[in-house]
């Protein structure tokens, strides 16, 4: 039906032009709030008015003649009703809806796609300090980045995934002394045990390996451990390729592949954090006061000036960020996108300021934030809080583990990301119309069913003969199939794929309901070719909105 809604469109346009020359620039199409009301709606009326000094329904009244008379609407559209203050209410014919299966079998996974637009977009995301396994807040995190990274590139953006990990600083001192004393036999509760250090027993682990001068390997680094534990250096290097490989193992079970790996002390080795303090220094941007060296970001909106160089001589955590920034702008991202936790929302004006008194041309909105909440899990009714691997908080391989990759990753994109979220494990291995993945996941291998006790050429379908699809259940779902280009462009414009989850349970329920009303393997051949089309269409799209997703859609349940 894009095609249909193309040619409706270019009508509008037209008309309104006539009625009040550049309108026609902000021709649209709406989705009727109730069904009964139509399929599409327009609003122009009530939005010319005041213009044309003219009543709303006196403008529809002039508009709905005037379309009735294109040939676009003449073709496509059955019915144009005015309601209210001046609403116009479009009711399609059903030749219009069906050519949404046509669309759909012919374009297949390509449905819903928009072309190259030739431009780069770079996707922070996860970016874990490599100090333990990854826990339910990563998985969230790891599941938005990804969602969103398909859905930008459904919309012809090239899009890079990248993972930021800071390899120094405290956190990673903390990891180093708690292996040395692992490996030197001091273990939690003795007296010598610092309250600070990680308690997991991931940590005796990384131990017994480095004292087995064992190899370990990660997507980006491999290391030997020499098995002195009085090598600080060397135990740190073995530690952080250790939890990069538990970390690999992680996205490994949730399927989920990076194109880039930065590491934070790169920004030092090679001298890009003192390169950028030194211009926001030349840029005037910075002052001296007890003993510290401040950037006056309230120059550029935030609420106060904010530390760079601490007393000690170290950087204080935003520093690096913005030196890592204006990489990736140099890099050639235009756009960049950070999928962080809320606890990260005051970094935000400061990375942008600090990139703003750099001078260098980067946009006052750069980079783009989605913050997300962290996750409660509950399993057999109760809270679970502790993982005895991680030592105080559920890891992501726990939530796989216990339920499956597919609901972890439907349920964690199925509530906007700063929402607050509760897993509810239980629910999520349920084989019922409660568990949302698995009444999406049911639709597709029922329909899969459907079409293997049919047992024709699938190819045949595309040419089918879709006359017969006009009842009311046949229309509804081939609405349904036709929103969905529209909500990939909406969800990746607001970087929402919870809009995707939303859709396919409606796209879902618009199946079930359409299987429950009609027969699809009816003796009467036509009929039952068209039905077939239709449902071959609506498999499609559930196999395309899941897999945005990352989630499988099986043949079998």
């Amino acid at each position: 039906m894009q095609s249909v809604k193309k040619e409706l469109l270019a009508a509008l346009a037209a008309e309104l032009d006539k009625l009040s020359p550049g309108a026609g620039a902000r021709a649209a199409f709406e989705s009727p709030k109730q069904a009964a009301h139509g399929d599409l709606a327009c609003t122009a009326a009530m939005q010319l008015a005041k213009p044309l000094k003219s009543n709303p329904r006196a403008v529809a009244e002039q508009l709905k003649t005037a379309l009735l008379a294109t040939p676009a609407f003449t073709r496509w559209v059955d019915a144009l009703d005015i309601a209210g203050p001046g609403f116009i209410n479009i009711r399609l014919k059903p030749a219009a809806k069906q050519q949404t299966v046509q669309e759909v079998l012919s374009k297949k996974e390509q449905y819903g796609l928009q072309p190259s637009a030739q431009e780069r977009v770079l996707v922070e995301f996860v970016s874990a300090n490599p100090t333990g396994p990854l826990h339910v807040g990563h998985g969230r995190q790891a599941a938005l980045g990804d969602a969103i990274c398909n859905l930008l590139a459904s919309q012809g953006w090239d899009v890079t995934r990248e993972f930021y990990y800071n390899d120094a600083g405290v956190q990673i001192d903390t990891l180093t002394q708690s292996v040395q004393l692992r490996a030197q036999g001091i273990k939690p509760g003795d007296a010598a045990w610092p309250e600070a250090a990680y308690n997991g027993d991931y940590i005796q682990d990384i131990a017994d390996d480095f004292l087995a001068r064992k190899t370990v390997r990660a997507d980006d680094r491999e290391f030997t451990a020499n098995g002195n534990p009085q090598d600080y250096d060397n135990v740190r290097q073995f530690a952080v390729a250790y939890l990069r490989n538990e970390q690999d193992k992680d996205l490994q079970a949730f399927r989920l592949k990076f194109d880039n790996y930065y590491l934070e002390s790169s920004l030092y080795a090679d001298g890009r954090v003192a390169r950028t303090v030194q211009r926001l220094i030349d840029q005037g941007h910075t002052y001296e006061e007890g003993g510290a060296l401040w950037l006056r970001t309230t120059d550029f909106g935030d609420d106060k000036d904010r530390v760079m160089r601490k007393q000690d001589g170290g950087y204080t955590y935003f520093v690096p960020d913005v030196a890592y920034h204006q990489a990736k702008w140099e890099r050639g991202f235009a756009k960049a996108i950070n999928i962080q936790g809320t606890d990260h929302h005051g970094t935000i004006a400061r990375v942008r300021a600090g990139l703003q008194g750099l001078e260098a041309g980067i946009p006052k909105g750069y980079p783009d934030y989605v913050l997300h909440t962290m996750v409660r899990v509950v399993r057999g009714g109760e809270e679970v809080k502790i993982s005895k691997r991680a030592g105080s908080y559920v890891t992501l391989r726990d939530l796989i583990e216990w339920t499956s990759a597919d609901a972890v990753r439907f349920f964690l994109l199925s509530r906007k990301p700063d929402t607050e979220y509760t897993f509810d494990v239980d629910l999520a291995v349920q084989q019922n119309n409660d568990n949302p993945v698995y009444y999406v996941q049911y639709a597709h291998a029922r329909i899969c069913s459907v079409l293997q006790a049919w047992g024709g050429d699938a190819a045949t379908l595309a040419q089918a003969d879709l006359a017969p699809l006009d009842t009311p259940a046949a229309q509804a779902l081939m609405l349904q199939l036709a929103k969905y280009p529209d909500m990939l462009t909406a969800a990746a414009q607001d970087f929402a794929p919870h809009d995707v989850t939303f859709y396919l349970r409606e796209l879902a329920a618009a199946y079930h309901s359409y299987y429950d009303a009609e027969r699809i393997l009816v003796d009467d051949s036509a009929v039952k070719t068209a039905r077939l089309a239709l449902v071959a269409a609506t498999a499609q799209v559930l196999r395309n909105g899941l897999g945005m997703l990352g989630v499988n859609a099986p043949e079998r349940m």
